[in-house]
């Protein structure tokens, strides 16, 4: 009888289990069709730059303080944070990013932006789209706020949800916590963020442990030389032909003394000097980006780059007053790196609540930055750095078979499919707050 009893027990248990899953699953389905696909719409075809995401920023606001959050605006320059308090427990931060690219939008899509904004950088009038997926960020974080504010009997403990401004520009999240943001609101024991990926089946969780984005440092070399005529070469130092080589050389950094096991990039985006065929110019300038998955990384790669710079100026016989500087940019960013403990955690609680085909681990074949580990490192927080795929399976098959290519992030075609990106987005979100803060 007892042993009856038991099974019984068990099986009520697995039952209620299944039906709070379903019942988030079919939660977010309706609160999609009936909501979160127009508010989708609205962000999309509504976007603002870095730094004065104004509107998106108010409309985020006023969405979730309808649902009983206490937000405060204008955290970091446009920043949101949104709290509510469920009793005792642990606090969960989940960011989602506001702004948008200056790109003029080809998507072809019905609900393309049209938008044009005075760009805080250049002052002139520039086009905006939101051309790598952060309306579908803020969607789902509407649609997490709504889910979670709906569930309260179901959890407990402290929900932390922040718009965050200026991403593309790898400030905001340092902005904002310049604005003392875990002084004035508390520091969390969790933080999470997603991205939506072009890259990636349409709905599929993907989620790895290591380094989901990488370390990113800005650095200018200044190469100095002695103008001439171009007609006698001897007369001067020519800092093209000294930048050029600088150039060549700085590819042996990761090739031959990175460990081929480690990633890293270093790349030279920009060469310019010269103002004429016949002159020889006094000055080069080359500006470059380097790419690390850990601190370790990123110091040789630099001092590499120090190293090669200067002494090729010697090669080259220039005095050491003239010698190339090497400038580092103070707006770099360490790489996001994932709590690996959390990652199975939460993963196994994905795949228990949306299926095992749902979560796929695929390591990043870029080394793209981002600024959410100025959130996590100083001071650490356990964090986990997921993503949500964007772009149907059909459209992915058909690229590989020659078809249409995939617009990447920053493109002007750059389109995911909202609907199946911003449900999952909803419903993984919702799955991990209620691991990490159980009634």
């Amino acid at each position: 009888m007892r042993k009856t009893l038991v099974t019984a027990i068990s099986l009520a248990l697995l039952a209620n289990a299944s039906f709070a899953q379903d019942t988030i699953k079919q939660a977010v389905v309706k609160d999609y069709d009936s909501h979160l696909s127009d508010l989708y719409v609205y962000f999309h075809k509504n976007p603002e730059l870095s730094t004065v995401e104004h509107k998106t920023a108010a409309r985020l606001a006023e969405e979730l303080r309808s649902q009983g959050f206490e937000v405060t605006e204008g955290v970091g320059g446009t920043g949101i944070v949104a709290i509510m308090k469920n009793g005792d427990g642990p606090m969960v931060m989940m960011r989602a990013d506001m702004d948008g690219l200056p790109v003029q939008e080809k998507s072809g899509l019905a609900i393309a932006s049209n938008v044009t904004q005075k760009s805080p950088i250049t002052g002139k009038m520039v086009p905006v789209m939101h051309a790598c997926g952060h309306d579908v960020h803020m969607t789902s974080l509407v649609g997490t706020a709504r889910r979670m504010a709906a569930m309260k009997d179901q959890w407990s403990g402290t929900l932390m949800l922040i718009g965050q401004p200026a991403e593309e520009r790898i400030m905001g999240a340092k902005a904002m916590m310049k604005d003392n943001l875990w002084q004035r609101f508390g520091k969390p024991d969790y933080a999470l963020a997603f991205h939506v990926s072009s890259g990636n089946e349409a709905g599929i969780i993907n989620v790895t442990e290591g380094a989901p984005f990488a370390g990113s440092h800005s650095v200018d070399i200044i190469v100095h030389g002695i103008g001439a005529h171009g007609a006698s070469p001897h007369a001067g130092k020519d800092p093209v032909l000294l930048a050029s080589q600088i150039v060549v050389a700085l590819q042996t950094l990761v090739s031959r003394e990175l460990s081929p096991r480690q990633p890293g990039v270093v790349t030279v985006g920009s060469f310019h000097s010269g103002t004429k065929h016949n002159i020889i110019s006094d000055r080069a300038h080359l500006q470059l980006t380097v790419r690390n998955t850990n601190p370790a990384t990123a110091k040789l790669l630099l001092d590499g780059i120090k190293r090669i710079a200067e002494n090729m100026g010697r090669v080259a016989g220039l005095p050491e007053d003239k010698l190339p500087e090497v400038i580092i940019s103070k707006n770099s960013v360490p790489p996001t790196l994932n709590n690996a403990a959390l990652v199975r955690r939460l993963k196994k609680t994905w795949i228990a609540k949306m299926g095992e085909e749902a979560v796929v681990d695929i390591p990043p074949t870029g080394m793209g930055a981002e600024d959410f580990p100025f959130f996590t490192t100083d001071p650490e927080i356990a964090s986990v750095y997921f993503v949500i795929g964007g772009t149907p399976k059909a459209e992915i098959e058909a690229a590989k078979k020659g078809g249409p290519a995939v617009p990447s992030h920053h493109s002007p075609l750059f389109k995911v499919s909202p609907e199946p990106a911003v449900k999952s987005g909803v419903e993984a979100t919702v799955h991990a707050l209620m691991e990490l803060m159980p009634k």
